[in-house]
């Protein structure tokens, strides 16, 4: 392994200095990370708030009395107010036109995805494309399609890089099914090895007659995402992963034009201008309150604009480069790793550069002989230096599969087995399987990493060296 200390790093990656406006936001706005003597490596699974947030928040409901947006008095004109000043604001930050874009309130990501699955018009000869990287979020749609009898494509991902098979996916693009509705997913950054595809499949796609789902998940929290330039039908977001607080309050952002498709086959409190129960029949509300079911959680939605706010006042600029850094220097020094007899200790999966790829790392670990040293073990490991990683298949099975090797047959033979034709635990797939069912180590960098963070868990990895 290369040599672990800062002035070797500042050495290596100069502009780093650049970014040292986060250390004191980190040691003022983050301080339990110093109290408690953290090392958060999980901002792929959520970020981190600022207690700057919190007191904003925290007065803002102090101050005033807000009541249930559907109605006109004067606590519910307030919560309105405030809940359409923060969808503007939403709109601002990604730089989508109101004439172009409306943003629809979802309890996360993962509820915006079902919103487009169980509305969009897939039918008979209709197809939905999407990546074999994506979120299971974003895998579930294809059980809507399923069912309503269109087709559905996976993109396969390539080794050693897991980047998709570009030459596959633009022969399938080139097309799609004429007459009818085509819908192409992926992620801007796929939230297992931290792989950022081609923003520009976008317009290539809708060029040739597909509308386009980019799941900005993992992607928006360390990288501006641009709306006046790309342009994608649909944009699902989970403000937790961007700056922390708050949870429960996620978006989709989504072109008027292609919103039109969508349909319903019910409705709920808030989603209708007019339901009769005599008259037997119901209207629906305009986007995007024919798509917001029931009571937003409109004391909560007022933090996003906080914690946007928050997000600007650093810049994506410096949150960029410096995640960059950290990464670029953990890739280097983990792939270095090597135990007596010469065998590497680390395998990563996907890029070993930072070039088209995010500040997420999944990896496992190996003993001399080339056995994958277990879960548990390292979770126990990590857990006592107060470390936060996460180890699993992070609900993205595709690109799982193929950086593990676990096959289609080796998955069916194990899917078929009568005792897990209804369920299969998830120990029971790890012995189902071998111990490659239990996944990978996934690392993540993110708003206020630093180098300490990065040190602390390359001394954690050395241990397991022999």
């Amino acid at each position: 392994m290369s040599s672990n200390g800062y002035s070797d790093f500042i050495k290596r990656y100069p502009d780093y200095v650049a970014t040292s406006e986060i250390d004191q936001l980190r040691a003022n706005q983050y301080p339990l990370l110093a109290k408690e003597a953290h090392v958060y490596l999980d901002y792929t699974g959520a970020g981190l708030y600022a207690t700057s947030q919190l007191q904003a928040h925290h007065k803002l409901l102090s101050e005033s009395l807000f009541g249930n947006p559907h109605s006109w008095n004067p606590t519910s004109t307030h919560s309105t107010e405030l809940v359409e000043q923060t969808r503007a604001y939403i709109l601002k930050f990604f730089n989508a036109s109101p004439e172009e874009y409306v943003c629809v309130f979802t309890p996360n990501s993962s509820g915006a995805l079902k919103l487009v699955g169980e509305a969009y018009p897939f039918g008979t000869g209709c197809h939905y494309l999407l990546t074999f990287d994506n979120h299971n979020s974003v895998n579930g749609i294809r059980e809507y399609a399923h069912a309503r009898e269109a087709s559905v494509t996976y993109i396969p991902v390539v080794l050693p890089d897991l980047r998709s098979d570009e030459a596959k996916l633009r022969e399938e693009l080139a097309n799609p099914n004429r007459g009818c509705f085509n819908l192409f997913a992926y992620p801007a950054q796929f939230n297992f090895s931290g792989v950022q595809h081609p923003l520009e499949w976008i317009a290539e796609a809708q060029s040739q007659g597909w509308d386009v789902l980019l799941d900005a998940a993992a992607f928006a929290p360390t990288n501006r995402l641009d709306l006046s330039k790309w342009h994608p039908d649909f944009v699902p977001l989970s403000f937790y992963k961007m700056f922390g607080f708050p949870t429960g309050v996620g978006a989709l952002i989504a072109r008027k034009e292609t919103l039109r498709k969508l349909s319903r086959s019910w409705f709920a409190g808030g989603t209708t201008t007019v339901a009769s129960v005599r008259g037997n029949k119901f209207y629906p509300a305009e986007a995007p309150a024919g798509l917001e079911d029931g009571t937003l959680n409109y004391l909560n939605i007022p933090a996003v604009e906080i914690g946007l706010r928050h997000l600007e006042s650093i810049g994506y600029e410096m949150i960029h480069e410096r995640v960059t850094c950290l990464a670029d220097w953990l890739l280097e020094n983990l792939n270095d790793m090597k135990h007596s007899n010469s065998a590497s200790m680390v395998k990563i999966y996907g890029p070993l550069t930072t070039e088209a790829r995010g500040g997420t790392i999944a990896l496992n670990f190996f003993d001399s002989h080339g056995n994958i040293i277990p879960k548990h073990f390292l979770k126990e490991q990590a857990n006592r230096r107060n470390i936060s990683i996460r180890m699993g298949f992070f609900c993205n099975p595709g690109a799982g599969e193929v950086a593990l090797d676990i096959s289609g047959d080796e998955l069916s033979s194990c899917f078929s087995r009568p005792s897990y034709e209804a369920r299969i635990p998830d120990l029971d797939f790890q012995r189902c399987i071998d111990p490659r069912a239990s996944g990978a180590v996934r690392v993540s960098l993110g708003l206020v990493s630093n180098f300490e963070d990065v040190r602390a868990f390359l001394e954690f990895a050395e241990q397991f060296l022999e």
